[in-house]
């Protein structure tokens, strides 16, 4: 099982396609995409409603089944560090179950800022999800590189692990901004936006008229 979480402003075909690859090449049997009401680092940024974030996320998954949308960290949004999510969710699927939090390059970049990262890496796998043309620290330790790897011996690398580790993966080349998404959503741009984003989310942001403003 593996949790991505972010504030999906919104939901894009580069995270579709992170989620897809990743969880073929880890042979993941549960994928929860979980929004966050207001990241700590984003408050006062003009975020969509968590409403229209979560629609958006529900529009974008329905028709994979091995996907669905938490509202955990909407429910209490005075608990919104990735560390108590993980942990809440670790508590509910049980001990048997190995789980992962799939991050891209520039939230790894950043992992020493996060509240009690080092407790957040010793909860759970980390997915590292590099970007194009992206220079990627392996720092800190205990780094798994996987790039450039196919399932089986991914499986291999990670029967290999004991403890939690973080793994590397470039297997997803879809660049895409969410700025791009808003500016092609303010100038009416239909053809701009269903290029960045699912054709259901880019319908819902038509008809809602998100990111006019």
């Amino acid at each position: 099982m593996a949790i991505f979480g972010g504030t999906f402003d919104p939901v894009h075909n580069g995270h579709i396609e992170a989620a897809r690859k990743v969880c073929g090449l880890f042979a993941l049997d549960e994928l929860i995409f979980v929004p966050a009401c207001v990241p700590p680092h984003k408050r006062n940024a003009g975020i969509t409603s968590a409403f229209h974030r979560f629609a958006m996320l529900a529009l974008a998954t329905n028709d994979e089944p091995r996907w669905r949308v938490s509202t955990i960290e909407l429910d209490e949004p005075e608990r919104p560090y990735a560390v108590e999510t993980v942990e809440r969710i670790k508590a509910r699927a049980g001990g048997g179950c190995r789980l992962f939090f799939l991050m891209g390059a520039d939230s790894w970049a950043e992992i020493t800022t996060w509240r009690e990262w080092q407790r957040l890496l010793g909860i759970c796998d980390q997915i590292v999800v590099t970007r194009p043309g992206y220079d990627l620290k392996v720092e800190p330790s205990k780094v798994v590189d996987v790039r450039g790897l196919g399932p089986e011996e991914i499986k291999v690398a990670l029967d290999a692990t004991g403890e939690p580790r973080a793994f590397l993966t470039d297997a997803v080349m879809v660049d895409i901004a969410a700025t791009e998404i808003r500016a092609a959503a303010r100038t009416g741009s239909r053809e701009g936006l269903k290029e960045m984003v699912p054709a259901t989310v880019a319908g819902y942001i038509e008809k809602y008229w998100l990111y006019r403003n």
